[in-house]
């Protein structure tokens, strides 16, 4: 039997375009060669990729959820309203705010997961009237006050400012954020699902076919309480990341980047029909749209060309992801019209 490679066609063409643009963007303006581009890069993209790594799970499942920013949004504001409000000095802790923003994004996620399964309605109408549920209760019954820097919990603050390591560069000290290890640890956490658990095997099951699913006596409430649940999980890790990285926490905050999320995963290659998508994939996708998130400017170009190479990523990786699909259909002699 031939072994599979380690990364399909698609991973390929997103790892040649992240090298041909970095030497293009390197060409042009030799500043961006750095660690410190590098650093930011990884800083910055932290809170994309814990996100995306649940979208990625749920996709695969056959679902869809455009809610979860919302469920970070009230997460962290929650959060960070009981933090600064308490009296007791022990509820500052990073610890506590993970816990906390955790387990209010499962308790959202199973919700979801619920209203999915027993009203039989598509999940991103379910989740488009949930993401506004959860806007509309946060703002009417638990507060819009703005915490800017200094009012945000300390524990955030001390989080913003830890490194794991620096090095030494000819204008100064850069140094890798602690951002990045929540990020690692949820990458870790995602593959083991998937890859190395029943769980994970139902989730794909789930995706590719339904009723084959139940046929081999996979329960598809179960495997959809877990995958919102934990993307309301993953929501709560990156709602508590993003405050610490703005350093303020707004009511409006994460709005509308729920989308440039889905096509970060879809862009890695993930099928938003289910049934197909790999970590790496939906990695390169993220490292993609942050790469020219923040190195546009270095090609002398506004912000508002992100959109355009954005959106050409995603038609392209569509197409070498469909075609994928076509030649391994024809190989098992499986037609589709």
């Amino acid at each position: 039997m031939k072994r599979k490679g380690f990364i399909n066609r698609t991973e390929g063409f997103l790892i040649g375009i992240i090298f041909l643009y970095c030497a293009a963007v390197t060409i042009v303006n030799p500043a961006f060669l750095s660690f410190e581009t590098l650093f930011d890069i990884l800083r910055s993209s932290a809170v994309t990729m814990i996100m995306a790594a649940g979208i990625m799970v749920v996709i695969i499942s056959g679902g869809i959820d455009v809610s979860f920013t919302a469920v970070a949004l009230f997460g962290a504001y929650v959060t960070t309203k009981i933090l600064t409000e308490a009296q007791a000095p022990w509820i500052d802790h990073l610890g506590i705010a993970f816990l906390c923003a955790v387990t209010m994004g499962v308790l959202w996620g199973l919700f979801n997961a619920v209203l999915v399964h027993k009203l039989k309605l598509p999940a991103f109408i379910i989740t488009l009237g949930t993401q506004n549920l959860i806007f509309g209760i946060m703002t009417t019954f638990i507060g819009s006050k703005t915490y800017g820097a200094a009012a945000i919990p300390k524990a955030f603050s001390r989080f913003a400012s830890a490194q794991i390591f620096q090095i030494e560069t000819g204008t100064g000290k850069v140094g890798v954020s602690c951002f990045v290890i929540p990020m690692i640890l949820v990458l870790a956490l995602t593959w083991f699902i998937m890859y190395k658990t029943k769980m994970g095997r139902s989730i794909f099951a789930l995706g590719n076919s339904e009723s084959a699913a139940r046929r081999i006596g996979i329960d598809p409430f179960r495997v959809r309480l877990f995958v919102y649940a934990y993307m309301g999980a993953l929501a709560g890790v990156a709602g508590i990341v993003y405050v610490s990285q703005v350093k303020c926490m707004y009511p409006n905050a994460l709005v509308g980047d729920e989308l440039s999320v889905i096509a970060a995963a879809v862009i890695g290659g993930t099928k938003l029909s289910g049934g197909q998508g790999k970590l790496l994939g939906a990695f390169l996708g993220v490292m993609i749209v942050h790469l020219l998130n923040n190195t546009l400017i270095f090609l002398g170009l506004s912000s508002s060309w992100n959109n355009f190479f954005v959106g050409a990523l995603m038609i392209v990786s569509v197409s070498v992801t469909a075609y994928q699909e076509r030649i391994k259909n024809r190989r098992h002699f499986i037609f589709t019209e």
